[in-house]
């Protein structure tokens, strides 16, 4: 639920500073936050990166 409350919270203040200084790079912050807690998540699997990512994908 913490996780929720924190991506919102990033999702809310990048869209009001994109639109209140009018650059679209703000708009990036929570589309790369959430990359960033995918990765993490991926890495806390005890199973070897590569393998997790190839059974996630099934890329066997």
């Amino acid at each position: 639920m913490t996780i929720l409350l924190i991506m919102l919270l990033i999702t809310g203040f990048s869209l009001v500073m994109g639109l209140r200084k009018r650059k679209p790079q703000f708009l990036l912050i929570p589309i790369l936050s959430l990359l960033l807690y995918f990765i993490v998540q991926i890495a806390l699997v005890p199973a070897p990166f590569f393998e997790t990512i190839k059974f996630i994908f099934s890329l066997s």
